[in-house]
């Protein structure tokens, strides 16, 4: 398992850090197989697993849930969770105790959190009680409503410099590491270049210094919408119709189950159960 020392000298050497989201054993296990970095058991399963509308509606309950889930797939891997809408932002205190949940309750080594300067308390009473806190700037989706919408941010150079600003004292506060999600490739580059901590892309660029992807958009197993910034290396979702849909058709016409795919008794056996029915 990678650490954070590991984090910031990928940084300085100039290699790049993976990160994928995970949600339950099997897609724990699939990402520590493939080598994964760093697994994010995200609050986008409210979308992409439980099936809501946004983050939103997720509760500290569904990561906990999720994270020992994970947890048990990805045993040897970095694993971060995100902490939900509302459950870190009102208070220093109520950050701190439900980021312990986290750590204590699913097994993850750190916590991801939204926000920029505003939330700077948090990062730093955190990181002084011993939890690593990776930061996520830019397109923060818990705030979609309040920046008009799943939009690319930091394309004026006065909200650009909001975002390094906010990066910047998320460093400063502790972080060791922060997402950068939908802003100019520039405005990721620039920001990475300032910071000694690792940045993490995800619709920002090449230039961070790494990226993440959500597993299903990774594997195209979710199909209400795929961002600009999602490359599906695989169509499994479109596969995964075409073989339940050879499934039920095998169902409805017979031949499935035959008899490679059935247990059967030998003659002997038969013939004790047959045979006190015989007239």
């Amino acid at each position: 398992m990678k650490t954070l020392n590991d984090f910031i000298q990928m940084k300085k050497n100039g290699e790049k850090i993976v990160m994928l989201t995970a949600y339950d054993y099997p897609s724990g296990r699939l990402a520590e197989e493939a080598g994964i970095d760093v697994v994010l058991v995200g609050d986008s399963l409210g979308m992409v697993v439980l099936g809501y509308d946004s983050t939103v509606p997720v509760t500290m309950a569904d990561m906990i849930h999720h994270t020992r889930a994970a947890r048990r797939g990805a045993k040897d891997t970095f694993m971060l969770t995100d902490m939900p809408y509302l459950t870190y932002q009102i208070s220093t205190a109520q950050a701190m105790e439900n980021a312990a949940r986290l750590v204590q309750e699913g097994g993850c080594e750190g916590i991801k959190i939204e926000g920029g300067e505003e939330i700077a308390p948090q990062v730093r009473a955190l990181v002084n009680a011993g939890i690593p806190v990776c930061g996520h700037i830019g397109l923060t989706p818990q705030s979609a409503t309040a920046l008009s919408g799943y939009k690319v941010q930091g394309r004026t150079a006065e909200a650009a410099k909001k975002l390094l600003h906010d990066a910047m004292a998320l460093e400063a506060a502790g972080a060791f590491m922060i997402v950068l999600e939908c802003i100019p490739a520039q405005v990721a580059e620039l920001i990475s270049k300032r910071l000694s901590i690792p940045t993490i892309g995800i619709g920002g660029g090449a230039a961070c210094d790494g990226q993440v992807l959500v597993f299903h958009d990774t594997l195209g197993l979710f199909e209400r919408f795929v961002p600009k910034f999602v490359k599906q290396f695989e169509t499994l979702g479109a596969k995964a119709k075409d073989a339940l849909g050879a499934y039920a058709a095998e169902v409805r016409s017979g031949v499935f189950p035959d008899d490679a795919h059935s247990f059967s008794m030998n003659e002997e056996q038969l013939q004790k159960i047959y045979g006190d029915h015989e007239d």
